[in-house]
């Protein structure tokens, strides 16, 4: 039976564990005072460009909260850098590029990746991370098609016009630059890997603005390969995306070991749609800013829809928000831990019932 010190990596492989493990979406970052004091005198690239710093920050969570895993602390922007694009992290807004990709001379100037020049300290952190790390360490990407919203609006955008015009309207322009971010991604996540990250999750937080019908014929292909090549790294890979309810089984046919849900489907309806996998979720993360008695109540029912079947991991629907009682968050971690550890494990090796 797993311990602590695995059982996250055993749930993602759809193993038997003693209880369900949990970690969070952001449970490093503004909700924890111990990480807003650093940013009282360092940024998030000073924080990133830091090895020590990094490491220190991306474990502040696991001591506090008691989480099973810990998720490397950066920007999902982080390596465009690395490709010559410039973005700025701005507070309230997010992401800002002032001169978008948009044209397939814009596509043609992007340099090739190069991991060790681009992310150097990044890979520094997560060496120092297993060195000190009790739980496993989680390194992460964003998606090619999130990264291209960013790339190609400029910045955050609700409805991502300019994204989906060019996906639309100049289609080879679109897959010359999605074939780039996958290929970037892949060498990204190939050197954490390399580092010691010991899973991988792929964070598509903008693909749920898309249909169906685009996701299958300007999404899908690029995901397939980018799963393909990960599959090579033999660690476990986490496919998770927002909003996502209607791309499930499309975003299970792309790979990924685990799919991740968010609050907007119940999790036994999730997981019935991609069987074959191990599922994480997915609270409903604006639920801890109220009384606790409502966390318990819901994580409850999400456990009663995992019904003990081996392969739910714990965790949001997405991030942890910056107003969240990190007092709370343990609270939670305490509670799915002692009430899985008391369901019977069922026969059914991650099958959601019928």
């Amino acid at each position: 039976m797993a311990e602590a010190s695995d059982r996250f990596l055993r749930a993602c492989r759809r193993e038997p564990v003693d209880r369900t493990p949990v970690w969070f979406m952001r449970q490093a970052g503004r909700s924890l005072p111990e990480y807003r004091a650093i940013r009282a005198r360092a940024s998030l690239a000073d924080i990133v460009a830091d090895p020590d710093l990094c490491a220190q920050v991306t474990l502040q969570p696991v001591e506090r909260l008691g989480v099973d895993a810990a998720i490397l602390f950066a920007d999902i922007t982080t390596p465009l850098a690395g490709l010559g694009i410039e973005c700025e992290i701005r507070e309230g807004v997010g992401p800002v590029i002032e001169r978008p990709v948009r044209t397939p001379a814009d596509v043609d100037r992007l340099r090739p990746f190069d991991a060790q020049e681009a992310v150097a300290p990044l890979l520094r952190a997560i060496e120092l991370l297993r060195e000190a790390s009790a739980v496993p360490l989680i390194g992460f990407a964003g998606a090619p098609f999130t990264l291209a919203s960013y790339v190609v609006d400029g910045r955050p955008a609700r409805h991502l016009t300019a994204t989906r015009s060019l996906l639309r309207h100049d289609p080879p322009t679109f897959d010359l630059l999605m074939a780039r971010l996958t290929r970037m991604t892949i060498d990204y996540l190939g050197a954490q890997v390399r580092a010691g990250a010991q899973a991988v999750q792929l964070f598509d937080s903008w693909v749920g603005e898309l249909s169906p019908y685009d996701y299958e014929r300007a999404v899908l292909p690029h995901m397939r390969t980018l799963f393909r090549a990960l599959a090579g790294l033999d660690v476990p890979t986490i496919h998770f995306g927002t909003d996502t309810s209607g791309l499930l089984g499309l975003m299970a046919s792309a790979g990924g070991d685990v799919i991740g849900l968010d609050w907007r489907i119940p999790l036994a309806d999730g997981w019935s749609q991609v069987p074959d996998r191990a599922v994480q979720g997915n609270l409903d993360p604006t639920l801890l800013l109220g009384p606790f008695d409502r966390v318990a109540e819901q994580a409850r029912w999400i456990l009663e829809g995992a019904a003990g079947r081996p392969g739910h991991v714990f965790n949001l629907g997405h991030g942890v928000l910056p107003a969240t009682d990190p007092d709370d968050l343990r609270r939670l971690v305490d509670m799915v831990h002692e009430e899985s550890a008391t369901r019977p494990i069922s026969e059914t090796s991650g099958v959601a019932a019928a």
